[in-house]
């Protein structure tokens, strides 16, 4: 299973033919960078080269860093190394990266799903020899529905609430997430409001993806206003003050982990809707066979059981990998800044 072509160690995954890192978690001085959730895309590296629509997000994210942005599949060679972006469908801007050198192709997939969510440019299979694969939820209990039935029940559940004389708050990380919600929610129910992390990093995707119209909730809006209505938020409101200005109000969280047992209450929810941008257990096994590849190395998540089923059950040459990527749980425990509540 050792390649040459790409090592893990203590600053992330390095290509030491080329000189360079895949979203590296400590400082390095070239980072190619899969997508803008925060366990992939840290401050402090000397360049970024990430897909041209990721760009302005750790750029806002981030703030004054050397970004360079390229296209699909655009051919970036180093060292004589080749590296190309591919769709990994995990958020707006993913990307999985290709890497080949002297016949030998590696593909890293970040974070991905095979789902078409209807804002993400869809995943795309990549054939290699190896394959760098997360597993977030990489056991056979997660098992997605079609997300079409999941917002039909967050459709029903928000004109119920609107019934009943109850505002709806849904819990969503800013960046990916909020935005699917956003695209499948059915405005004719209702306005849809947004605190400002979230429309900060909605009105940045508004550039390259069709979304509806949304109010940010500032100090000058009427409370009566949005009684009623929809309110996207971050996780980390749940529980402020922010929050209590705007009971009676139903909360709800849109979560890959709502799917097991007693998470729902251990967040402290009224609902949870079983909502993933990760592959689940079919769509990661999926993807390994679309790849075609030999070796895979499972990364993030439930590790040593999916790469225990690859070797037993699939013949691959499979192994884990520690890594400081966190799936999920970084993405659901964004920190919001004083400056996008409301006073």
């Amino acid at each position: 299973m050792k390649s040459q072509l790409l090592r893990f160690t203590k600053k992330g995954i390095y290509c030491p033919p080329a000189g360079v890192y895949l979203d590296p978690w400590r400082p390095v001085e070239k980072a190619l960078i899969t997508h803008g959730h925060s366990d992939h895309s840290r401050w402090g590296h000397q360049q970024y080269i990430t897909h041209h629509h990721n760009k302005p997000i750790i750029e806002h994210r981030l703030g004054n860093i050397n970004a360079k942005g390229i296209a699909w599949g655009e051919d970036l060679t180093i060292n004589n190394v080749k590296f190309s972006f591919h769709p990994a469908g995990h958020i707006p801007g993913s990307s999985q990266i290709r890497v080949e050198h002297k016949g030998e192709v590696w593909v890293f997939t970040g974070d991905y799903k095979l789902e078409n969510d209807g804002i993400s440019t869809p995943w795309e299979p990549l054939k290699c020899h190896g394959f760098i694969s997360e597993c977030t939820f990489g056991i056979p209990a997660f098992n997605w529905r079609p997300q079409e039935e999941v917002f039909d029940d967050i459709n029903t559940w928000w004109m119920h609430n609107k019934a009943d004389g109850r505002t709806s708050v849904l819990f969503a990380y800013s960046l990916g997430k909020a935005q699917r919600l956003l695209k499948h929610l059915n405005p004719d129910i209702g306005q849809i409001y947004t605190h400002g992390a979230i429309e900060n990093m909605t009105e940045i995707l508004r550039s390259f993806t069709e979304l509806p119209p949304t109010i940010q909730i500032t100090k000058d809006t009427p409370k009566a206003e949005i009684a009623g209505n929809l309110i996207i938020a971050p996780p980390s409101t749940h529980g402020s003050v922010w929050l209590r200005k705007f009971t009676p109000f139903v909360t709800a969280s849109a979560s890959g982990w709502m799917a097991f047992r007693g998470a729902r209450r251990r967040r402290a929810v009224d609902r949870g809707f079983v909502l993933s941008d990760h592959a689940d257990w079919p769509g990661l096994l999926q993807a390994v066979k679309e790849t075609g590849c030999e070796r895979v190395i499972a990364t993030h998540g439930y590790t040593e059981v999916f790469s225990r089923y690859l070797r037993e059950e699939m013949g691959l040459d499979a192994r884990a990998e520690s890594t400081e990527y966190e799936g999920d749980t970084a993405e659901e425990q964004e920190k919001v800044t004083s400056d996008t509540t409301v006073e």
